[in-house]
């Protein structure tokens, strides 16, 4: 396993991270779960994401489950707030003091820890005051209920700011959580320079973009049988932007570059983001051990530079780039409103 600093941080995390957001609790049994995770440990991985919105907080107990005995200090656990947990009540969601200072305590019982390494804000809060939000962040630090801070899904504007405040109040902010893929590239223009800036590394997620980059659904074809796009319970939303014709037909090309690189096709995706040096780890997800054996083989590989500029003609026009989209993953409303 290669390990890389959290942006400019001391705190080395795996650059393979297991996250456990779509499966655990939800899309696969408990047992499986726990040995994906175990899987993970064995492969090196020694970090781990989670949110308390996953599966309504299921994910978080089924994970702090799983890494129960291990060395809590071999471990870095990271988790978030922003979306609703509970019943969805006017104050069971977002960035305000009451939400965080609650939601945290909640996460640490569930995850069977008195810390998280990394806490971070799932989305930007428009209506609470940025100052409120890393008010309570500070808190949260300095009690030592979370070593790090970090946001997810952010804008480099936003990003600035919050970077501001973290600076005033003496705690670290230093990493970002968003999605990023060979076909999800809009954070490089505005959000990868400004965390460059500013010292903070990218945790970055959906790097397979829902399994899409595998190659298994091939264009004109019925979608395989057990498959995220066949997933009814939330699934095939999340990997249905993926599905058109042109997009699956231009992943086809990258078969014959992964058998150049010695790499399967969702090796090739992992060791993709990870050649962005501001990419300190990529989420990894899984419902069976075998995939968490396959996609931490991309640790450590380098893609060389024909081999990149081979990716970009493959893939052309179905890369979405445009920065723009960031700001549309800020939440007009809070969840519940």
């Amino acid at each position: 396993m290669e390990f890389r600093h959290l942006g400019r941080s001391g705190l080395k995390i795996s650059a393979i991270t297991y996250g456990n957001w779509l499966t655990h609790g939800s899309q696969v049994e408990n047992d499986i779960a726990t040995a994906c995770v175990r899987q993970a440990l064995d492969e090196g991985i020694t970090s781990f994401d989670t949110a308390d919105v996953y599966a309504n907080t299921a994910a978080e107990t089924v994970l702090g489950e799983a890494l129960k005995g291990e060395r809590r200090e071999s471990l870095e656990i990271f988790t978030k707030v922003y979306f609703p947990t509970g019943p969805g009540g006017p104050n069971d969601s977002g960035l305000s003091r009451k939400h965080i200072v609650e939601s945290i305590e909640g996460s640490l019982r569930r995850l069977q820890t008195d810390h998280v390494d990394l806490y971070q804000a799932h989305r930007y809060d428009v209506h609470t005051p940025l100052e409120e939000t890393m008010s309570a962040f500070a808190d949260v630090v300095h009690s030592g209920k979370a070593q790090y801070i970090g946001v997810s899904e952010w804008t480099a504007d936003q990003i600035r700011e919050a970077a501001a405040l973290a600076k005033e109040l003496r705690i670290p902010l230093v990493s970002s959580q968003p999605q990023y893929s060979m076909l999800w590239r809009v954070i490089e223009d505005e959000v990868v320079p400004a965390c460059e800036e500013l010292g903070l590394g990218q945790i970055v997620w959906s790097p397979i973009a829902q399994g899409v980059l595998t190659g298994k659904y091939k264009p004109g074809q019925d979608y395989p049988e057990g498959s995220r796009a066949t997933d009814t319970k939330g699934g095939a939303d999340m990997v249905s932007r993926w599905l058109k014709d042109e997009t699956l037909t231009a992943v086809q090309k990258l078969a014959p570059l992964a058998d150049q690189a010695g790499l399967t096709m969702a090796q090739l995706a992992v060791a993709w983001v990870l050649q962005n040096p501001n990419v300190s780890a990529a989420l990894i997800g899984a419902s069976r051990p075998e995939q968490v054996t396959d996609n931490v083989k991309a640790a450590g590989v380098t893609l060389e530079d024909d081999l990149m500029a081979a990716i970009d003609e493959a893939l052309g026009d179905v890369v979405t780039r445009d920065p723009a989209v960031v700001a549309r993953s800020t939440p007009e409303k809070r969840p519940g409103d």
